[in-house]
């Protein structure tokens, strides 16, 4: 039975940025299947009354400078948007749209967003930049914002979003592996500990 590592996103949270710069690798190393969870890091926090870090300064500036340790532990880009923290409604929608109706693009699609805020600090929400990024990377940046428009999209993205307040998120990343939650991309260590224990 292949294992799984189900990770919960959204592009605006840079420890999310992280965690996807090391999962992919990791799940291969174990033999696991990576469950993306694009959700909505905003309707998380309304849901269970948490907030941004940065919304207490000095726990902000101490994350920030944290966060950048991690990046360089990891030896991958890193730097904030101006603006942050950012409104990702649809970045996360066009996610979950790209994932419903054209899962071969996900990945670059998730890649590309990531990388516009976390590597080249990028404001992502003015649209001709989105467009221009998008199209940059061979996506289709007008059939993309397209299914972030579409009902049925807006609709999945929100009931991910609750499944994922139901399932006892408070912020991202979140990851299961074997029911088992790890919440932050500080927890990786703990994530790859329990793929080794379910190692057949």
């Amino acid at each position: 039975m292949t294992r799984s590592v189900e990770f919960y996103f959204d592009v605006g949270s840079p420890a999310s940025w992280l965690a996807w710069t090391q999962l992919p690798a990791m799940a291969e190393r174990y033999g696991a299947e990576l469950v993306n969870k694009p959700v909505l890091l905003g309707g998380i926090f309304k849901a269970t009354g948490n907030n941004t870090p940065a919304a207490l300064p000095p726990k902000g500036r101490y994350l920030f400078r944290d966060l950048a340790r991690f990046a360089r532990r990891y030896g991958v880009p890193f730097t904030f948007p101006p603006g942050f923290p950012a409104n990702t409604l649809t970045l996360m929608r066009i996610l979950t749209g790209v994932q419903m109706h054209r899962p071969d693009d996900f990945g670059a699609c998730v890649d590309v967003l990531f990388r516009m805020l976390w590597q080249y600090g990028i404001n992502p929400e003015d649209e001709t930049t989105l467009r221009d990024t998008l199209g940059g990377a061979g996506l289709d940046a007008d059939a993309l914002l397209a299914l972030a428009g579409q009902e049925d999209v807006k609709q999945a993205l929100k009931e991910a979003t609750n499944e994922a307040v139901e399932r006892g998120l408070f912020g991202l990343p979140t990851m299961f592996v074997d029911g088992e939650m790890f919440w932050g991309q500080d927890r990786l260590d703990f994530v790859r500990e329990q793929l080794e224990s379910s190692d057949a």
